[in-house]
C-alpha cells in the first residue's frame, strides 16, 4: 500500500501530457476503498455505534427492499460511478497528491451522503434518525479512507 501511495504522489501530469489518472487503476482503487468502507461499516462501526452501519439494507430500502441490491448498488457506485467521476472531473479539479485528491473527494462524497441520500432513505439529516454524531463521525472516516484508497490506487495522470 506504500508503494501505491508513494508511487500515486510522485506522479505528475506535466510530466506525462495526460489530463487524468488510468481508468483501470480508479476502478480497481475504488473496488478497494469500497470493500474497505463496508468492512469498516460492519465491522468497526459497531465498535462506535453498538450496531453496525447497513448500507444494503437502507440502499436496498429504496430498490424494492432487497439487501443484495442494496449492496450491488453500492460496489456499482464505489466501484464504478464514483472512479468515473474522480478520473474525468475531480482529479482535474481538487488540489494535492492523487491520494490527497481521492480523499477530498471522499469527503465531498461524505458530505453528499449526509445532506442528501441518508436523508432520503430514512437516516435523516446528518443522521439525526439512525445514530447521530457517532453515525456521522463513523461515516466520515470511512468516506476518507475510501477516497484515499481510490486516489492512491489511481495514481497521477498517464
Amino acid at each position: 500500500m506504500q508503494q501505491v501511495l508513494t508511487n500515486s504522489a510522485s506522479r505528475s501530469s506535466a510530466a506525462s501530457g495526460s489530463t487524468h489518472p488510468a481508468l483501470p487503476t480508479a476502478i480497481l482503487g475504488g473496488f478497494n476503498g469500497t470493500a474497505v468502507m463496508t468492512m469498516m461499516m460492519y465491522f468497526v462501526a459497531p465498535m462506535m455505534l453498538g450496531r453496525p452501519m447497513d448500507v444494503a439494507a437502507m440502499l436496498g430500502s429504496v430498490l424494492g427492499g432487497s439487501w443484495l441490491l442494496g449492496m450491488l448498488m453500492h460496489f456499482i457506485n464505489g466501484s464504478i460511478i464514483f472512479p468515473l467521476v474522480y478520473v474525468y472531473a475531480a482529479y482535474r479539479l481538487l488540489p494535492g497528491a492523487s491520494w490527497m485528491r481521492g480523499t477530498l473527494l471522499g469527503l465531498v462524497l461524505w458530505f453528499l451522503s449526509q445532506a442528501a441520500v441518508t436523508p432520503m432513505m430514512g437516516g435523516g439529516f446528518f443522521s439525526a434518525n439512525s445514530g447521530g454524531l457517532m453515525a456521522v463521525m463513523a461515516s466520515l472516516l470511512a468516506h476518507a479512507v475510501y477516497g484515499a484508497l481510490l486516489g492512491g490506487f489511481a495514481g497521477g495522470a498517464e
